[in-house]
């Protein structure tokens, strides 16, 4: 069901169908987040502070390589998130991408949840996402697809319409690998390696695909489109279309910004694994999207991700011992066991507080020598 024209039941919606989101005049409760975390910078409060990176020559001529290299460390260091162009992915494979991506999620209801991802599936279509148990729910619909290994991508979870999915989307992802491993020897050499190190930290590196389809909103101030997070993996390549609604913060949620669009450009954020491997030196920057009332967005993600049984440990040669420099991890872990930590971690703290939200009435009908 879509959310109810009147704020009501907490029942996990199937689909937020285009129409009904719009005839909603308010949230379901499942959607409404607590004060501190609401939007507090409007969807189209643009920002030109993210960096935007020309890759024009970064195949080519040496002095060009440079300036890449030496534009690409900087905001790797101040933020954990830039902007691409000039990166070599042709117009027409980005906008054939967008349009099938729309024409997705307009297709009916019962159309999408034929790939309905719920119960532990692998790809296909969820509200929210696809992590369970959540108390609040993001005011999006996905669809998600995993593309790389090759042996490990299941068509049967790929949707059949609209026509031309699979061969657009297998392109689309083939390119974006190719870009995404451009970058990633950049950032190696940028930390004084080969430039196939980090590609080689990952093993045998992991892609997934994720389409957000965020709806239009009745109160998007009282919700998000994706709560604020950050990436587990290495790299992340966003592609978003005009609208605006991605935010960033870089001193910890005391100031966002909303990333302006650019047409065609891609984002670039660092995710855990690279913080890690890199020992600090490249920040990963917590991210959110926020909603609107007068259009809907899609934003199309790509995660960059070390195998499951890749070590996350700084890099040989990362660490400066001589200069002082100390390792920020006490032992090797797998991404695995990284992922998983981080997952129960984030699962306990929405525990904690939706525990301390149900006590807090409680607490305050109390008296004092009750609460000590």
């Amino acid at each position: 069901m879509a959310p109810a024209a009147t704020a009501a039941t907490s029942d996990r919606p199937d689909t937020l169908p285009v129409g009904e989101a719009e005839a909603a005049k308010s949230l379901q409760t499942i959607f409404i987040r607590d004060e501190d975390e609401r939007p507090k910078v409007a969807y189209n409060q643009f920002s030109k502070d993210i960096p935007v990176i020309s890759l024009a020559g970064m195949e080519g001529q040496q002095e060009q390589r440079a300036r890449v290299r030496d534009e690409v460390s900087k905001a790797c260091k101040e933020w954990g998130i830039f902007q691409v162009i000039d990166h070599g992915v042709p117009s027409e494979l980005v906008k054939a991408m967008n349009q099938l991506s729309r024409d997705f999620f307009a297709l009916p209801a019962e159309e999408k949840l034929k790939y309905d991802m719920r119960g532990g599936k692998r790809g296909g279509f969820v509200v929210s996402s696809h992590l369970q148990g959540e108390a609040v729910l993001d005011w999006r619909e996905i669809c998600t697809y995993f593309s790389y290994p090759l042996h490990q991508r299941d068509y049967t979870r790929w949707p059949d319409k609209p026509q031309g999915w699979r061969e657009v989307v297998e392109k689309y992802s083939e390119t974006l690998m190719d870009l995404a491993c451009k970058l990633l020897g950049v950032l190696s050499e940028s930390l004084g390696l080969e430039t196939e190190a980090l590609t080689k930290s990952c093993v045998d590196m992991d892609q997934k695909v994720v389409i957000n389809y965020y709806p239009k909103c009745p109160q998007p101030d009282m919700t998000l489109g994706l709560k604020r997070h950050t990436d587990p993996g290495t790299i992340t390549l966003l592609l978003q279309d005009q609208v605006g609604g991605l935010q960033a913060t870089k001193d910890n949620g005391e100031n966002w910004i909303t990333v302006e669009p650019i047409e065609g450009a891609f984002v670039v954020n660092l995710g855990d694994h690279m913080h890690y491997v890199s020992n600090g030196k490249f920040k990963t920057a917590d991210h959110q999207a926020v909603v609107n009332s007068n259009s809907s967005r899609l934003s199309i993600a790509t995660f960059q991700n070390p195998a499951q049984e890749a070590i996350v440990y700084p890099l040989d040669g990362v660490v400066k011992v001589e200069e002082g420099e100390k390792c920020m991890m006490e032992e090797p872990i797998t991404f695995a066991q990284m992922y998983a930590r981080k997952m129960s971690r984030d699962i306990e703290l929405a525990r904690q507080k939706k525990l301390a939200k149900v006590n807090q009435p409680a607490q305050e009908t109390q008296g004092p020598e009750q609460k000590a």
